[in-house]
């Protein structure tokens, strides 16, 4: 299995490099240009555009380039950011955890309740409470995330009377006075900014998760070794949490890479919304801009982080299911 691992790793190289040509190109044919605000700048001599042009290869054909992109990279440099004035790693690192911490939380939160709902759903076929799921899990899976977004922050604020209610912020990522704060002034003040996009983030992967979920457990409940274990007298708890979840859970752990990648994509719409400083609103500001290094580092980061979730998937499908430990 640590082979298979890292065979894995080395073929994603190949196409991380794909994908960030593939980003490069598009930048350079998009038009204008990303030191246009230094051409006009009359502070700015046309010396020292032509210095930085010469500095960043931006003189060069596109192959070249890329070629010198490549170069810092192998020394973990990622450019300098002309839109932000600073460097790329500093900008993303800045950001980066603003992200994380959003789209873990909803993660968790998506998971803990979308399991348990799609096993009572499978376990209840064609009950009641089943219909009303499915019935409500449709309507989220078709519910935009934007339209959500902006539905729950108007009910936020409609609601600002409630007791519970008037403590949710609507935008941003801190108060004002943030920094007079004590340290559990500060967490309390994070988490409750956290509330109305980690709710907006878990309703949005909440339906389709629990389908998923469901749809698995009926699939094994169905197959023989469930019913011989039903007959041979062990418990129902036990048939469903040792025999059937243990199954159905192999594709869920598969889709967690895929969630784990879709922690910069997932969030970035919502983060424009209610003003989220994370990497989803920085990536449009730079593709606005075009700002070549900032892009292609945003870039970077969304496909490092598609591999390095499909490596957990495998690492906790290992951990999980004996049969592909032993393969």
């Amino acid at each position: 299995m640590r082979d298979e691992l890292l065979r894995r790793a080395l073929v994603s190289i190949p196409q991380l490099l794909l994908m960030s040509f593939i980003t490069f190109l598009f930048i350079d044919l998009a038009p204008g240009d990303i030191l246009a605000k230094y051409r006009f700048d009359p502070r700015i001599n046309a010396e020292t555009v032509k210095e930085i042009e010469a500095k960043y290869h931006f003189d060069k054909p596109i192959l070249v380039q890329y070629g010198h992109w490549l170069k810092r990279l192998v020394h973990l440099d990622l450019g300098y950011s002309f839109s932000r004035e600073a460097n790329v790693t500093e900008v993303i690192a800045e950001r980066l955890f603003n992200t994380f911490i959003l789209s873990f939380f909803s993660i968790i939160f998506t998971w803990l309740i979308a399991i348990p709902l799609g096993i009572y759903a499978a376990v209840k076929q064609y009950s009641w409470g089943d219909r009303i799921m499915s019935a409500i899990s449709y309507f989220g899976m078709s519910l935009p995330s934007f339209f959500l977004a902006l539905l729950l922050m108007f009910l936020v604020y409609a609601g600002r009377d409630l007791p519970f209610i008037s403590s949710i912020p609507i935008g941003g990522m801190i108060s004002p006075g943030y920094e007079n704060m004590s340290f559990f002034g500060k967490l309390l003040d994070r988490a409750a900014h956290m509330i109305l996009p980690v709710i907006i983030l878990t309703i949005g992967a909440l339906a389709g998760l629990q389908r998923i979920s469901r749809g698995n457990m009926l699939e094994e409940l169905r197959k023989q070794y469930i019913v011989t274990a039903r007959a041979k007298g062990l418990p129902e708890h036990r048939v469903i949490y040792r025999h059937a979840l243990r199954n159905a859970i192999n594709p869920l752990i598969t889709l967690f890479g895929f969630e784990f990648s879709s922690l910069l994509s997932g969030a970035a719409l919502l983060e424009i919304i209610v003003n989220w400083p994370g990497l989803g609103s920085l990536m449009l500001a730079a593709v606005r801009a075009q700002d070549t290094f900032l892009v292609m580092g945003s870039m970077l980061m969304g496909g490092v982080m598609l591999i390095v979730g499909n490596l957990i998937a495998d690492i906790l499908l290992v951990i999980v299911d004996p049969r592909v430990r032993k393969a």
